[in-house]
């Protein structure tokens, strides 16, 4: 079974940037969709980012044209660039991957950003 280890998360200031990482650890074979949420106390994770086995990218409203993500295949590590932080981003942010040929969907542990204003 996959595992997912997420990293990169911390406290910044508002306005700035952070690097996620999400290292796969076992083949995750496609077609598959790879992906960034985020969740903060009493409220429902919510999708941050996908990123399917085509290439193809997804990103909510609240992060277009601030966050990107992208996927190292060689290094089976996925990334999320959060540029523009701002408060409301604060969460934590978890990994997932899913897909027809996975015998459930994988999520990772948690990596939990801080923007200070």
């Amino acid at each position: 079974q996959v595992q997912l280890v997420e990293s990169g998360g911390g406290l910044v200031q508002n306005g700035g940037s952070l690097r996620l990482s999400c290292a796969a650890f076992g083949n995750i074979v496609p077609p598959y969709v790879m992906g960034w949420y985020r969740q903060t106390p009493g409220k429902q994770r919510e999708m941050v980012a996908t990123l399917n086995s085509g290439g193809g990218t997804n990103y909510a409203e609240s992060v277009k044209g601030r966050f990107a993500v992208s996927r190292d295949y060689m290094q089976n590590v996925m990334y999320l660039q959060m540029n523009s932080l701002k408060s409301e981003d604060t969460a934590v942010y978890y990994c997932n991957a899913r897909g027809p040929m996975m015998r459930s969907e994988v999520w990772g542990q948690g990596t939990a950003v801080t923007v200070s204003s």
